[in-house]
C-alpha cells in the first residue's frame, strides 16, 4: 500500500486493484495509474475538504466512482456524473465493487469514512474530532466530548491499517481526538500507521506530540508528516 500526503486533509492510497482520494481541495495530484478503479471521496462540503475541481478527473477516465457525505448537495454534481456518485449520510454502509464503506457521523459537517478493501482497513475522520476550545462553555465543551465518543464509538477494538486523523494546532487541547482514537482502537502491529491531518501545514504539530508522549506505546506507529507531497510505504 503506497499513502501520498497531498496536503491538509487530502491523502491518496493507492492499492494493489484499486485507488483512492481522500478529502482533496488543493495540492498537486500523484500520477494515477492506469487499470485501476479510483474512488474519489469527499467527507462534507465545507471548503477545505471538498473541491468542486475533482469532478474533473472524470474527463480522464472511465474507471471513477465519487464517495461523497450527503451534505454536499446533489446539485454540485455534475448531471452527467450522478450515476458515478455515492451520497451517503452517516450510519450507512454500502459495497461498492468489493468496496466495503462505513460512515460514521461527524461531530461536525458531514461523516468519517472506514474503508474496507483488498485486506485493508483505512479509516479517514474527516472532521470527526474531539473539538473542545477554550472560552467555550464547560456545558458546550461536555456535549462535544460526549458526542465525540459516542460517534466514534464504532470503532472499538477494531484493527485500522492506515488511519488519518485530526491533530490540529489551533486547539489548546490539540490531541483530545487523537488520543481517545489511539486508546480506543487495537494494538497495532508493525504494519499499521497513523498519519495526522488537518494540521493547517504546521507539521511541528506532529513533533510536539512525539516529544510529549515518548513513551506511548503506539508512538512508533505515528508518521512525522513533514510536507505536502510526501509518499510513504506499508
Amino acid at each position: 500500500m503506497q499513502i501520498t500526503y497531498i496536503g491538509h486533509s487530502g491523502f491518496f492510497v493507492e492499492l494493489t486493484q484499486s485507488m483512492l482520494l481522500f478529502d482533496y481541495y488543493q495540492g498537486r495530484l500523484p500520477k494515477f495509474s492506469h487499470g485501476k478503479r479510483l474512488y474519489v471521496f469527499a467527507s462534507h462540503r465545507h471548503p477545505d475538504h471538498f473541491n468542486p475541481d475533482i469532478f474533473r478527473l472524470a474527463e480522464e477516465r472511465e474507471d471513477i466512482c465519487f464517495v461523497l457525505s450527503r451534505d454536499i448537495w446533489e446539485s454540485r454534481v455534475p448531471e452527467k456524473l450522478r450515476s458515478r456518485t455515492l451520497r451517503l449520510k452517516a450510519g450507512e454502509s454500502r459495497e461498492q465493487d468489493g468496496l466495503q464503506i462505513q460512515t460514521l457521523r461527524s461531530t461536525d459537517e458531514g461523516v468519517a469514512f472506514l474503508v474496507k478493501t483488498e485486506g485493508k482497513t483505512i479509516y479517514h475522520a474527516g472532521d470527526l474530532n474531539d473539538w473542545r476550545w477554550i472560552g467555550e462553555p464547560e456545558s458546550w465543551n461536555r456535549q462535544m466530548e460526549q458526542n465525540f465518543q459516542k460517534y466514534i464509538e464504532p470503532l472499538r477494538g477494531l484493527r485500522v491499517d492506515a488511519a488519518f486523523l485530526p491533530l490540529d494546532p489551533r486547539q489548546e487541547e490539540y490531541s483530545l481526538g487523537f488520543d481517545y482514537f489511539l486508546s480506543l482502537t487495537a494494538p497495532r502491529d508493525g504494519k499499521a500507521r497513523i498519519y495526522p491531518m488537518h494540521c493547517w501545514e504546521d507539521y511541528s504539530i506532529i513533533e510536539r506530540w512525539l516529544m510529549e508522549h515518548p513513551d506511548h506505546p503506539d508512538g512508533a506507529f505515528i508518521v512525522p508528516i513533514q510536507n505536502c507531497g510526501e509518499t510513504f510505504f506499508q
